[in-house]
């Protein structure tokens, strides 16, 4: 029976459709109020997790994104809108604004900051889970690193066209992203939202599916997490699943078996430097190469591309972004590393 106008429902009005389902109860409700989850990266993926889990009622959600509102990204990321956008509003700040009027219930916590080594403690200080929101396989491999290191559970998912992907992590009981992915993907290797262009209802699938599993496990539900790759071909309409719960005792994992975690230690991934005078930042990534005929093509789609054969120059919005074999990238337009680093993960892929 729905509440008399100007009452105020009690908890268990308000989750009373969540509370009757038996895997979840009353008890699994109490644990969700009671948990705290990081949101790193709220773009797409990370909008609609936020939302999802602050309606599911959990108690305490850390939002942590180094990106503003733009008006490209109303399509997809549901916690937006054209004042957002015209504002270039942070986009934690955005989300945590709108979702306090959700739930006020809820302790939203937003963070405007670049996930790095040196700030992954704080940002996952007190989190029972962790959902990937991220835009690039650099961060995803940092939040492996110190979610096996540290044993909090993790949920990674990526989209991109109609296809995502998506696989729950529990370390020391299922495999980790690096029994999967042995290696983190070249920079330019591997293509972007930006390059190839992404639907918002495959990020609303993957989504869903990240956002039920963080729900088993902040919830006492272990036992009902997935042990497998969920690959989704949206436009297709395929959905396959891969078992995935062998693949830790059949592969020597550096991160899970060795505990060696190189991009928690800064001996993996990238660095960034401001160049004095010049209005730029150069990323250089650490034992990689760039493939420049591949970019060339790829980010011939969303900017004029020149080249040669030492370097490869593109301009797209207001930076340009030079390119060398190297795997270096200096991005003109900006002295701030955080957004050096969201413009390479939009076009070049880190």
């Amino acid at each position: 029976m729905n509440n008399i106008q100007g009452q105020t429902a009690t908890p268990s009005d308000r989750y009373i459709r969540q509370i009757r389902f038996a895997p979840l109860g009353v008890e699994g409700q109490q644990r969700l109020a009671s948990a705290c989850v990081l949101v790193c990266g709220c773009g797409a993926l990370g909008s609609t997790l936020a939302n999802l889990l602050v309606r599911a009622g959990v108690g305490h959600v850390r939002i942590v994104d180094r990106d503003v509102v733009d008006v490209t990204n109303l399509p997809r990321q549901v916690l937006f809108d054209e004042a957002d956008a015209q504002a270039a509003a942070p986009k934690a700040i955005a989300a945590a604004e709108k979702l306090r009027r959700v739930n006020s219930a809820c302790h939203i916590e937003p963070v405007v900051a670049d996930v790095q080594p040196a700030n992954i403690e704080q940002l996952c200080n007190g989190v029972d889970a962790i959902v990937d929101g991220t835009d690039n396989f650099e961060t995803r491999f940092l939040l492996n690193d110190y979610a096996v290191y540290r044993g909090i559970p993790w949920v990674y998912g990526g989209c991109i066209g109609a296809d995502g992907q998506t696989m729950t992590i529990i370390p020391g009981h299922t495999a980790c992203l690096r029994c999967l992915i042995a290696e983190c993907p070249l920079p330019g290797s591997t293509p972007t939202c930006d390059t190839e262009g992404i639907l918002g209802p495959t990020v609303g699938v993957v989504a869903s599916l990240q956002a039920l599993e963080a729900i088993k496990i902040l919830s006492g539900n272990r036992a009902a997490v997935s042990r497998f790759l969920t690959v989704v071909e949206l436009w297709d309409g395929r959905i396959h699943q891969i078992d995935v719960s062998d693949l830790r005792h059949r592969t020597d994992c550096p991160t899970c078996k060795r505990r060696q975690f190189p991009f928690l230690s800064q001996r993996q991934g990238s660095r960034a430097a401001v160049l004095c005078g010049r209005n730029a930042v150069q990323l250089s990534f650490q034992e990689a190469t760039a493939n420049l005929d591949d970019l060339s093509e790829r980010l011939g789609r969303v900017g004029q591309v020149s080249r040669n054969q030492y370097l490869l120059r593109v301009k797209v919005e207001q930076f340009d972004l030079t390119v060398f074999p190297d795997a270096r990238v200096i991005v003109s337009g900006t002295d701030d590393p955080a957004v050096a680093r969201t413009v390479c993960a939009k076009y070049i892929g880190l």
